[in-house]
């Protein structure tokens, strides 16, 4: 398989989306959300990336289910980036997980509460591919700037910023939509987590809880906003998923929130010409 399935990640690149179940499931899960996720997209021609994770290692519990690990993980990643000729992402934790992960990743993610562990960043700018850093919800976005310049002075591949809330109180997180354009001024295509953004952090007690109610809400506000990508979990039974449900999208709502968002994005774009 050929980087020709890679959207451009670069500053200015066209819209497209990000999306999957919160973690893998298992690799029959895995490989039908992919198929029904890249059917509808290739009906909006909208370019999309693959995501699921192969280990949630920061679960409220842990009892809590993680997926199947870093090698069953990326062996059923591989088999769906090749099989369906989709681009996939997924998280990693630890230093040592990247370059296996570079391997079969085309882009890595740095999960929010990780976006300052320098010795993370620099292994994941290592493998040269996209490395997209969420941003932590204790950061201002400005602060962005020396989490990205760890991957920059460090000669990584393209570098993306994901804004996904920030926290407000316990249990609560909020999103200022400015955030989307002080990030975009150091120089990065910012994405918006439009599923993250609605969680209730531990609000469930023993897991974390979560509004999907406004994720289109919020999806079409940070679109108005000029963000260059959106990601959202997506899942076929999020009240039975594993990790997540709260927020995730359900599959069959897909097509309804892409046609608003969309339908956000022209009008942006229109307005901007």
């Amino acid at each position: 398989m050929t980087d020709r399935i890679v959207p451009d990640v670069t500053p200015g690149c066209p819209f497209f989306l990000i999306a999957g179940p919160c973690v893998i499931e298992g690799e029959k899960s895995a490989f039908q959300h992919a198929k029904a996720i890249k059917e509808i997209t290739d009906d909006f021609s909208l370019p999309f990336v693959f995501k699921a994770s192969y280990d949630k290692a920061n679960r409220t519990a842990m009892s809590s289910y993680r997926g199947p690990g870093l090698t069953a993980g990326l062996q059923i990643l591989s088999g769906i980036r090749q099989e369906l000729e989709v681009p996939v992402l997924s998280d990693v934790h630890l230093p040592q997980e990247c370059e296996p992960a570079g391997e079969v990743l085309d882009i890595l993610q740095i999960p929010a509460f990780l976006c300052r562990q320098t010795d993370l960043l620099v292994a994941a700018a290592a493998t040269g591919k996209p490395v997209n850093v969420k941003r932590g919800q204790f950061l201002a976005p400005w602060d962005m700037k020396n989490v990205a310049g760890k991957l920059t002075e460090n000669k990584s591949g393209p570098v993306l910023l994901t804004e996904r809330g920030t926290t407000f109180g316990y249990n609560r997180l909020v999103n200022d939509m400015t955030a989307i354009a002080e990030m975009q001024k150091l120089g990065f295509p910012v994405i918006f987590d439009a599923t993250h953004s609605v969680q209730l952090p531990g609000g469930l007690g023993t897991a974390t809880g979560g509004q999907r109610e406004y994720v289109p809400l919020l999806a079409r506000s940070a679109v108005a906003a000029g963000c260059d990508a959106l990601f959202l979990e997506v899942h076929e039974d999020p009240d039975n998923a594993k990790s997540d449900g709260p927020n995730m999208v359900e599959l069959s709502a897909l097509p309804k929130v892409l046609t608003q968002i969309l339908a956000v994005r022209k009008a942006f774009e229109e307005t901007c010409q």
